[in-house]
């Protein structure tokens, strides 16, 4: 028997008969038409539809989904309905859709722009059955649309104090994944905290997102500062680098670098360019912030130490790595409302990817392809989760891939840059770049490949509600 023969087996034994939505509707695997074609002279119900698909679309264009697997549930969304003849465009920010209804009569066209980014994965999972609920059961366009209107009008699963402890409990991870201790790890988890709690004032009052990142890595320096200049005379060891990598983490974490490079792999280039520049300048606004507060406690001569490279970890202190990584990785899923059931994938992830990204680099040296390898494990796991209807595949991707943020990298260009070593300074802050865009693309692979290890068995046309599968 050959392998690849032998591990789908394995996996169909695994995963049962379910399948992730995604792999129920990409173009030419299923076309589905529960009842009949929608009459084109009816205006009114092609709008419904039409706008129920767009709606669709921008939660899930809001939770940081990839343009080409937005476009794809928003035609097979229309589909189901009956609108086959319908072009889709999904770009950074919106969602349009334009229904043809021959050649006598002018097209029908429906358009939801995204006006902010949220994170709650909560709603995304709702927003996924709600697609498996319209293709199993034939909902109808009226339902769908309540559906929709409680999805988007619901509270978060959890209050906000729980959600900003999470913040800081993945704060205190990153300390953990680092190798430091518990008084660094605290100051880390009360630094987030702070950070967490101003940023969402300034977000209540319409702050730019830009301002309040770099208000965030001011923040992130102040304690951290303060921390070293008061334990500098002492025997206690303070590591106000890696607390200052810990907020840096933190403030990216929420960024869509996945979506960005996975609309640039996928082919939507323009989309990916957009996404990517909003995630440089993000980026260049924590870093700002951090620039200024380094001047900043500089008046008061407080001096950071220097951070000219990082040291390799020995092998002994990957079990801590792992743990490091669960923490991380579940903290983050709670900090986004992810669902209850989802938080042990995300630990599961977080732990698996700490684990072989500090397996390989201590057999090699080489922290690109240690990175990108476990985030294709990461990504993997995600899609094999969505087969169980656990979570959306995005959720646990980004979750699994935080821990592995290259804050503390990014930390060390930018402190080169401010003491007048550009070339050392570019150098780690390209290393950064590339770190993130293996962390991106691995994860994008693993979900491909999970897609593509074990492909739906349905006809290619269903014809009457009799035929639907039933979950």
């Amino acid at each position: 028997m050959r392998v690849a023969e032998y591990i789908r087996r394995a996996l169909d034994r695994l995963l049962g008969s379910r399948h992730a939505t995604i792999d129920t509707i990409e173009p030419g695997a299923i076309v589905v038409a529960p009842r009949k074609p929608i009459d084109l002279h009816d205006e009114a119900a092609i709008t419904e539809v039409l706008d129920l698909a767009a709606r669709v679309g921008a939660v899930l264009l809001d939770s940081g989904t990839g343009a080409v697997d937005t476009a794809d549930q928003v035609q097979f969304v229309t589909g189901v309905y009956g609108l086959d003849d319908v072009d889709v465009d999904v770009t950074f920010n919106r969602v349009l859709i334009c229904a043809r209804r021959g050649s006598t009569l002018p097209p029908i066209t429906a358009v939801r722009t995204v006006y902010y980014r949220s994170l709650d994965f909560t709603r995304l999972a709702e927003t996924d059955r709600l697609i498996r609920l319209i293709r199993n059961r034939a909902l109808s366009a009226a339902s769908a649309h309540r559906i929709v209107d409680s999805i988007v009008a619901a509270r978060h699963p959890y209050p906000y104090w729980m959600s900003t402890v999470a913040w800081g409990v993945m704060a205190y991870g990153i300390v953990v994944f680092l190798g430091v201790g518990r008084l660094i790890g605290l100051t880390a988890f009360v630094t987030s905290v702070v950070i967490i709690l101003v940023n969402r004032r300034l977000n209540r009052i319409g702050t730019p997102m830009f301002f309040q990142q770099m208000v965030g890595g001011f923040l992130a320096v102040i304690p951290a500062a303060l921390m070293f200049q008061l334990f500098s005379a002492t025997d206690i060891r303070a590591y106000p680098s890696q607390i200052i990598a810990a907020g840096i983490v933190v403030l990216l974490a929420g960024l869509s670098l996945v979506g960005a490079v996975q609309d640039a792999i996928t082919g939507a280039p323009l989309t990916g360019t957009a996404r990517l520049t909003e995630v440089l300048i993000l980026t260049g606004g924590v870093l700002v912030g951090v620039a200024l507060a380094v001047r900043f406690v500089g008046l008061f001569d407080i001096m950071l130490p220097p951070l000219s490279s990082i040291a390799r970890f020995a092998p002994s202190d990957l079990p801590t790595r792992i743990v490091g990584g669960a923490i991380v990785a579940g903290g983050f899923a709670l900090a986004s409302y992810a669902e209850r059931r989802a938080i042990p994938a995300a630990i599961m992830a977080g732990a698996l990817g700490a684990g072989v990204q500090g397996s390989i680099s201590l057999i090699v040296h080489a922290p690109l392809m240690s990175y990108a390898i476990a985030a294709v494990l990461v990504g993997l796991l995600g899609g094999l989760a969505a087969r169980r209807s656990l979570t959306p595949p995005l959720v646990i991707g980004i979750a699994g891939i935080t821990p592995m943020l290259p804050g503390l990298t990014l930390y060390r260009g930018m402190y080169q840059l401010l003491n007048n070593d550009g070339g050392t300074g570019g150098i780690d802050m390209a290393s950064a770049f590339g770190i993130g865009c293996a962390l991106a693309a691995g994860v994008t692979l693993g979900e491909f490949a999970a897609r593509r290890l074990r492909r739906p068995k349905l006809p290619p046309v269903l014809h009457n509600i009799s035929q639907l599968r039933r979950p």
